[in-house]
């Protein structure tokens, strides 16, 4: 059966690859050509998927098909405003480019770029990992990417933090930028990367980041992500990771921003005693949509997972989890835990949740399960009964069931950035209830 997908906006996609294709980096590199070539193909194929396909069965992306999105004009030199630094290193994109004169990346034992500017030694690297012909909007970043992080970390180097922070700018038409990341582990390396993606009050445009991520043998990657778009933005992020033996890749995303946002993780555990966590929290309000879809492939023996998410839901927000662990044949003493909660603080949130797991092996010990409920009545009546105002009680127990979301993460840097984005959305929302 065919499955029809959303075209509105993708031809908008494919004219303006057509009319930049020759002036995109890297244009005059023929791997490179080949590779956007193919994309915009497969791309053209598929257009923006309906809910009639499976992985997207929740969140309808019409009105990202819809928009008409221009080209960011963003002048290269300008100066401008930066939020407060989560690490002492960082690197910043400003509509998906690069801006040295903005990053701080000085004294790193390690080497940061810009993927525009190394794209002649990328062969082989760009494109490994990804998926354009299976993931539409991989394909889309494939045709129109114009830069990205390029992060090598040596063999045994402790990299400390760095964060990688991606800003958009306002303009009078919608923008897209789609910048692609690659970022690459060697054996015992270790790295903290704090993602932070935000943009301006009142702009609206389309974040559209890919990620290629090698966790060598040994090596540990802490993967932290706080999503903070601007309201009516749309941020749609897929991550690719493979993880080898030994190797740990450590993500937890913050969703706290935009109007319609897609988390996207593919995993795959490909060599014995490699982990992987994949944990983060969803806070929604008003008509916020956020979706958070994984996949993890455990396909060598004796590797361990684990997956806890946890959503509040104010308003008419809606939240998704789909989650999906595949244990193959030779993964003989896998240990994979899933869990999804969700906390609804209004009649007309929604929740839908889709753990899944797939297993073919017959040594394994495997666990998914999912809550949705309300608050619970009698923690209320018990914080009530001790003299503790109703509106108080019913926000001590938010902000533990959202704490309780970060207690996880052992990285001091990250959980100081993780527990001032929580309780400044949370402060927010008092407000708007007070109002």
């Amino acid at each position: 059966m065919n499955v029809v997908m959303h075209q509105v906006g993708a031809p908008g996609f494919l004219h303006r690859f057509e009319g930049l294709r020759d002036r995109l980096p890297g244009g005059r590199l023929p791997w490179l050509a080949t590779l956007r070539a193919q994309a915009a193909e497969a791309f053209r194929a598929q257009g923006f998927p309906t809910r009639r396909v499976e992985a997207w069965k929740y969140t309808d992306l019409a009105p990202v098909a819809e928009a008409g999105f221009d080209e960011p004009l963003t002048p290269m030199d300008d100066a401008m405003d930066l939020p407060p630094a989560q690490a002492g290193a960082r690197a910043v994109f400003v509509d998906g480019r690069f801006r040295a004169d903005l990053s701080s990346l000085d004294g790193l034992p390690f080497e940061v770029s810009s993927v525009a500017r190394h794209l002649d030694a990328l062969d082989g690297r760009l494109g490994a990992l990804a998926r354009p012909g299976e993931e539409p909007m991989t394909a889309l970043n494939t045709m129109l990417f114009e830069d990205g992080l390029l992060l090598d970390l040596p063999e045994g180097v402790e990299g400390g933090v760095l964060e990688l922070l991606s800003l958009a700018t306002a303009s009078e038409r919608p923008s897209a930028f789609h910048p692609r990341h690659l970022i690459r582990l060697a054996k015992g390396a270790k790295l903290t990367l704090i993602e932070t993606a935000t943009g301006p009050e009142g702009a609206r445009y389309l974040h559209n980041p890919v990620f290629e991520v090698e966790v060598a043998e040994g090596a540990w990657l802490t993967h932290g992500r706080l999503q903070q778009e601007a309201p009516r933005a749309f941020q749609l992020s897929t991550i690719y990771a493979t993880v080898a033996a030994g190797g740990t890749y450590d993500n937890f995303t913050l969703n706290a921003g935009g109007r319609l946002v897609r988390n996207e993780i593919h995993v795959t555990l490909t060599g014995s005693g490699a982990a992987c966590h994949m944990n983060g929290a969803q806070l929604l309000a008003g008509d916020q949509h956020a979706d958070t879809t994984t996949a993890l492939d455990h396909a060598a023996p004796s590797c361990t997972s684990r997956q806890t998410y946890k959503t509040v839901l104010m308003g008419r927000s809606r939240g998704v989890f789909q989650g999906k662990i595949l244990v193959r044949q030779a993964a003989q003493k896998t240990d994979g835990y899933q869990m999804n909660q969700a906390l609804l603080l209004s009649p007309e949130a929604e929740m839908d949740s889709k753990p899944q797991l797939e297993i073919y092996a017959d040594d394994v010990k495997c666990s998914h399960g999912a809550t949705v409920g309300e608050l619970d009545a009698e923690q209320v009546f018990y914080l009530r009964s001790r003299g503790i105002p109703e509106t108080q009680a019913r926000a001590m127990l938010v902000q533990a069931f959202l704490h309780e979301a970060v207690e996880g993460v052992t990285d001091e840097a990250l959980r100081r950035a993780l527990d001032a984005a929580v309780e400044g959305w949370w402060a927010r929302q008092e407000e708007t209830l007070a109002a």
